[in-house]
């Protein structure tokens, strides 16, 4: 299976969360790619896509992702069959904001037809839990590492 990881960071923290969850998932086809240089006409529906975004300012998607995502409004593909996963890191000090990068980015990939599958990660910077270490786990959750579940 192919498997595409994308990354919207504004301080690297999602690239290297991105490349952790890559590892995890090294028997599988893996790439990643930062969101700034992949072109919305690239997504392929017969990949599972892993979005890792963090969250910037007030709730907004990172300098990185916001490219990418005003390309996908813009040019309005439709995404039917194509499944996709989030990871989003943010800090619960931040109240309602908190996650909300990743949020924005399934609701924008759902808005197009995408079907968002696995549990959406959500890492709290102000926990205790290591980002790569939570990213491990959830990366080893995710349906696409049973060979028993197809999501294309």
């Amino acid at each position: 299976m192919r498997v595409v990881v994308l990354f919207g960071s504004e301080m690297g923290t999602a690239e290297a969360v991105a490349e952790c969850v890559a590892d995890e998932l090294s028997a599988h086809d893996v790439s990643v790619h930062d969101m700034t240089d992949f072109d919305i006409d690239d997504l392929d529906i017969d990949a599972f896509h892993i979005i890792v975004c963090s969250t910037y300012g007030d709730g907004e998607l990172p300098t990185g992702a916001e490219p990418f995502f005003d390309a996908l409004e813009a040019g309005k593909p439709d995404l039917t069959g194509l499944t996709f996963a989030v990871f989003g890191l943010g800090d619960s000090v931040y109240g309602d904001t908190f996650n909300r990068g990743g949020e924005i980015a399934a609701e924008l990939l759902t808005a197009r037809g995408a079907t968002q599958i696995g549990e959406h990660g959500r890492h709290d910077a102000s926990s205790e839990i290591r980002v790569k270490d939570m990213a491990r786990d959830w990366a080893r959750a995710l349906p696409c590492t049973s060979d028993a579940v197809s999501v294309s």
